[in-house]
């Protein structure tokens, strides 16, 4: 039985506010008391930087931080912690080193045993079961385009709405989503900046300052208020196309 426990943020940061400070609370509330938290933070280049930006922001709260890297064995420092984040960055930079590292399954198999898991932006696309909704540029290739499958739909963090104002004359967001949707039935949850899902087992619950936009095959997309229940996406049964998504 798995004992899904999941914070899936859009973004970390917030424009005019630091680092996590704009779901601050929502990330102490989920992260048990004086956690030892794993920090996996492979989607940039700087690692020992980048865990030093996520210590400092949460150290005040009681939470200690400890990046996967540090004592150069990921899996052992994954095994001795209350819970994980997985910090933002590139998808296919941070989905390449999970494979090489041996964390994509070990954390596939943590969490579904009941370890918090916390994504933010790239951290959160590797909750979908694949790679294929994130908005950012290949510039690694990883093995898979196969993620941790702990929803089984797709996330698109940072959704933009399009700009009516706007001369660019490329493809909205919102048309690539209907291009995935051409190719594979699997609903896809846009996540705005500033809003987050909640997934405790069989229950999803959307959070934060704006509403999601979800997406599924043949209908047209429909706006979920922040507060919404969104537990149906969870018996979702994707289909995908079969190039790249198994491992």
């Amino acid at each position: 039985m798995t004992r899904t426990n999941l914070l899936l943020l859009s973004n970390s940061t917030q424009h005019g506010r630091g680092y996590l400070a704009h779901a601050l609370d929502t990330v102490t509330g989920f992260l048990p008391e004086r956690a030892r938290l794993a920090f996996v933070p492979y989607a940039l280049a700087d690692h020992d930087a980048y865990t030093a930006k996520v210590r400092d922001a949460l150290a005040p709260c009681g939470i200690d931080v400890r990046g996967v890297h540090e004592d150069g064995a990921p899996l052992s420092s994954l095994a001795q912690a209350d819970a994980v984040f997985v910090g933002g960055g590139n998808s296919f930079r941070l989905l390449s080193a999970l494979y090489r590292t041996g964390l994509r399954d070990a954390l596939r198999d943590a969490v579904r045993a009941g370890l918090p898991y916390m994504g933010a932006s790239a951290g959160t696309n590797m909750a979908a079961p694949t790679l294929r909704t994130t908005n950012d540029m290949p510039i690694v290739q990883p093995p898979s385009f196969a993620c941790l499958g702990l929803v089984p739909f797709q996330i698109n963090p940072h959704f933009l709405d399009p700009d009516p104002a706007s001369t660019h004359k490329g493809e909205t967001r919102e048309e690539r989503l209907t291009e995935f949707l051409e190719e594979n039935d699997v609903p896809v949850l846009g996540l705005r900046e500033g809003s987050w899902l909640r997934v405790q087992e069989d229950r999803a619950t959307l959070g934060g300052e704006n509403p999601a936009r979800l997406f599924t095959r043949g209908t047209r997309p429909r706006e979920l208020p922040t507060g919404s229940d969104a537990s149906e996406l969870l018996t979702a049964q994707a289909h995908f196309d079969t190039v790249a998504t198994h491992a």
